[in-house]
């Protein structure tokens, strides 16, 4: 099994993910038309809670941490896609910040 060393770039990626996820979610709520972020908040909030998770299995080198960070680039990929539709900022930010993270949980599951 790896060492949290080795996990460290996948952990902040995945830090800085939840953060730019839950930041959408929060400015996507406060745009004139909210009914039209509704799916981009849903992927916001269940990416940003999936990054959470993996940041623990990876802190506690759990058995199954692959398969959690596997999951966790699956989800940030359809995130980034969804919010990469919209052309507002937080949207923006949010999609760079779910790719970068998809990458690294991407090498953490190879």
């Amino acid at each position: 099994m790896n060492t949290d060393l080795s996990y460290q770039a996948c952990i902040e990626a995945c830090q800085a993910c939840a953060v730019a996820c839950a930041h959408c979610a929060s400015s996507c709520l406060k745009e004139d038309d909210v009914k039209m972020m509704a799916d981009c908040i849903a992927t916001d909030l269940d990416c940003a809670e999936l990054c959470h998770l993996a940041v623990s299995y990876m802190a506690r080198d759990a058995a199954k941490v692959r398969e959690v960070c596997r999951l966790c680039a699956e989800v940030c990929d359809a995130c980034g896609a969804e919010c990469g539709k919209h052309e507002h900022q937080h949207c923006q930010e949010c999609a760079e910040a779910c790719r970068r993270c998809a990458e690294a949980c991407r090498e953490v599951a190879a």
